[in-house]
């Protein structure tokens, strides 16, 4: 196979792809051309064939009109259709892109049955011309039988397709050397057979009763596609025309066969197919073929069937990481095993395809009953269980799987797979090398979580977030020494929405990014603006910091930007972040930690005590604060009844910030006499119902002109709780 072009500085695609197709189909058909004639002629159909791939949408039917120029220009080799095929599909990728393989690949198949029916037509119009030669011969046989039969004999004889001359009883009476070389059989051998002795087991029931009616004189010409037996056993699929020939009197007196081998056309073909609906790298099903199995489950049933049917979408867990760790390489041979492990678990004729990636999905038609996917999950999990000897090691691969098994009337394929991917999110959620299995009312959370996940980018874009802030009180005398920002999105359709419904899914899109960057400026300007007011008096502003703002790269020089945009001064900045985002990494946060404790900003630990409390890493960090997690309180909010565990865990979380120099925040403050057993364990700031709920700007810098301590929520004029 010549080298596809692409690889040197080829300044035209078309004229690199016609030089490349003369090489190829140089030799491989009696064209009388020169090599220079051959190039001009291919560059015309290179431009066609150039111009359908890059067209948006790509037109594949073009390569009809090509394979049928080819054969009008008589290039009908063996070997020209395949070379050219095989060329496009490498040579248009390699000039063009990978992006165009798909149009390649779908051309060359439109080019493939656009040159079998031209070369089909151009053989029926040989095979009528050969006909009508037969019977002119027979004609005219009184009056010029000498050069008739000299004739007919030459052009019997020096066809390039088989032809075969037979009785009415259907003993073979004459045949041709193609028609021997076809066969393997010799002449005499042919005589020996009858039309009976050549019926191929796929041979259709309509052949044979298109057969019989010629031979009643029903019809005088039929012609098929069926398959034949070569004398060594192997099949041939032949382009057969049976014709009547009749005497002058209109009776039947001979049958003619002609015959033309495509067993190669029908090879390529096959191979097409093969490729068109195959993983190349596992040999398993692809998603074509997966979900054209899919559909015609759903589209073959009736409003009234029974049918059920049931998938298992499966992703491996870990994949990436040995992919990227050990190289794609190892990675592939990977995914051939586990191909293999899965066609093995398939025992009952389900379908098992790969439909990307790591993911793989088994089809189960009929499945009866749930039970049925839950047991080829179990199989799935403990095939894959044992390790996989591959590059030097024993590597383990496990996998998520989601079981969804529905009634065929109560769903559609989009829907069972939508359902199958939520599910599958499901398993992994829950700690992956697991099977789930659907469950509606989960669907329609997960569902519901997906829908903010998508509108999340649109809702910040046009700033649909706005923010509250809740009082931090001095536990001592219940003034307020800051406020914590608490974002609230202002859904268009669904009203204002609590962060427990949107910070998980912006923190896994990564829109926490941009929307942490929103909060912060809101905050500060609001911060500056108490400061203008109030002065020292004013309180700081505390900002919750995602994990993801804290890896970025400059998070440090966009808070010292806002702040001298703002002109808020540092210390009136504090940034609250989760114990688990301080603990995950050691080097990012501290650098980012170290860059604004610098400029003056204060650090708070939020929700501490609920993470992983690495105690050593915590004496490292510049932290200011310590906000202990509600739940710690919630056993000291009773006046006459104290848990007497909850109280020596606070004080030994209280003793261990001020051991620290930390000062120590407690959340969730909602009761007096919680506050008061907080204020005895020496708690330095409260947060919660009893002083403030989370309240506008407006009315943080209302209660700040008002002065007084907080213990008693606060009440508007006109008696309106604040905030309620």
């Amino acid at each position: 196979m010549t080298e596809p072009p692409g690889c040197g500085d080829t300044p035209d695609p078309v004229d690199a792809l016609a030089s490349a197709w003369a090489d190829e189909v140089e030799g491989t058909s009696y064209v009388p051309m020169a090599a220079d004639e051959l190039q001009a002629h291919l560059r015309e159909l290179a431009g066609l064939v150039v111009d359908a791939v890059l067209a948006d949408p790509p037109r594949p039917d073009a390569g009809a009109e090509v394979g049928r120029r080819l054969v009008s220009a008589h290039f009908t080799g063996p070997a020209t259709l395949e070379r050219t095929v095989l060329l496009l599909v490498e040579a248009l990728p390699a000039l063009l892109g990978p992006g165009v393989t798909p149009a390649a690949h779908a051309l060359s198949g439109t080019l493939a049955g656009g040159y079998a029916a031209a070369l089909r037509d151009r053989t029926l119009d040989e095979q009528e011309a050969i006909r009508r030669a037969v019977l002119a011969a027979r004609h005219h046989t009184e009056q010029a039988l000498h050069a008739s039969e000299a004739r007919f004999r030459a052009m019997f004889h020096e066809a390039a397709i088989g032809i075969g001359l037979g009785d009415m009883d259907g003993r073979i009476l004459e045949v041709n050397p193609a028609m021997t070389r076809m066969f393997g059989h010799s002449a005499d051998e042919f005589r020996r057979l009858t039309v009976g002795d050549l019926t191929h087991p796929d041979d259709a029931p309509s052949v044979w009763r298109l057969y019989e009616r010629l031979l009643r004189g029903e019809i005088d010409n039929f012609r098929v596609e069926k398959r034949f037996f070569r004398r060594s056993g192997k099949e041939i699929v032949g382009h057969l025309t049976l014709s009547l020939v009749r005497d002058e009197e209109g009776r039947p007196t001979y049958q003619l066969a002609m015959l033309e081998d495509v067993s190669e056309r029908h090879r390529l073909q096959e191979n097409l197919e093969y490729q068109a609906y195959h993983d190349p790298l596992t040999e398993l099903a692809n998603r074509a073929k997966f979900t054209e199995r899919l559909e015609r489950v759903f589209t073959r049933e009736g409003p009234d069937s029974t049918r059920r049917v049931g998938v298992c979408f499966l992703d491996l867990d870990g994949f990436k990481t040995i992919n990227d760790s050990l190289g794609h390489g190892v990675g592939d041979r990977m995914l051939q095993e586990v191909a293999r492990r899965l066609g093995a678990c398939a025992t009952g004729g389900e379908l098992v395809a790969r439909t990307g990636g790591d993911e793989f999905v088994v089809l189960v038609e009929d499945s009866h009953g749930v039970d049925r996917l839950v047991a080829l999950a179990e199989r799935v999990l403990a095939a894959l269980a044992p390790p996989l000897p591959l590059a030097g090691q024993e590597l383990v691969v496990g996998a998520s799987i989601g079981v969804v098994e529905q009634a065929v009337r109560e769903t559609t394929a989009s829907e069972l797979m939508r359902a199958a991917d939520i599910t599958l999110y499901t398993a992994k959620a829950e700690g992956r090398g697991r099977w789930a299995v659907h469950d509606p009312g989960r669907d329609e959370a997960e569902t519901a979580r997906f829908t903010l996940s998508a509108a999340l980018p649109s809702a910040v874009a046009h700033d649909e977030f706005f923010v509250l802030y809740q009082p931090l009180v001095s536990l001592a005398d219940h003034r307020v020494r800051g406020v914590e920002a608490l974002v609230r999105w202002q859904h268009p359709r669904l009203g204002v929405l609590s962060p427990s419904l949107f910070i998980g899914p912006a923190e896994e899109t990564g829109i926490v990014v941009e929307l942490g960057r929103r909060v912060l400026e809101y905050a500060c300007r609001d911060a500056r603006a108490w400061h203008d007011e109030f002065g020292d008096a004013a309180p700081f502003v505390s900002v919750n910091v995602a994990q993801r703002q804290l890896a970025e790269p400059g998070l440090v020089a966009e808070v010292s930007a806002l702040l001298d945009r703002t002109g808020l001064p540092p210390d009136r900045l504090q940034v609250e972040l989760t114990e688990r985002a301080l603990t995950i990494d050691e080097g990012a946060p501290l650098k980012a930690l170290d860059g604004l404790r610098a400029m003056g900003v204060r650090i708070a630990v939020d929700d501490f005590g609920t993470g992983y409390s690495n105690l050593s890493y915590l004496r490292k960090l510049p932290v200011d604060v310590i906000k202990l997690d509600g739940s710690f309180g919630e056993g000291l909010r009773e006046e006459d009844l104290s848990d007497p565990v909850d109280e020596r865990i606070v004080g030994t979380l209280v003793a261990l910030g001020h051991a620290l120099d930390l000062t120590v925040t407690a959340e969730g403050v909602e009761t007096e006499p919680q506050a008061a057993r907080l204020r005895a364990l020496g708690c330095d700031e409260g947060q919660g119902w009893l002083f403030a709920p989370a309240l506008p700007a407006t009315d943080i810098a209302r209660m700040l002109r008002r002065g007084a301590p907080l213990g008693d929520p606060p009440v508007r004029p006109g008696g309106d709780l604040l905030g309620a």
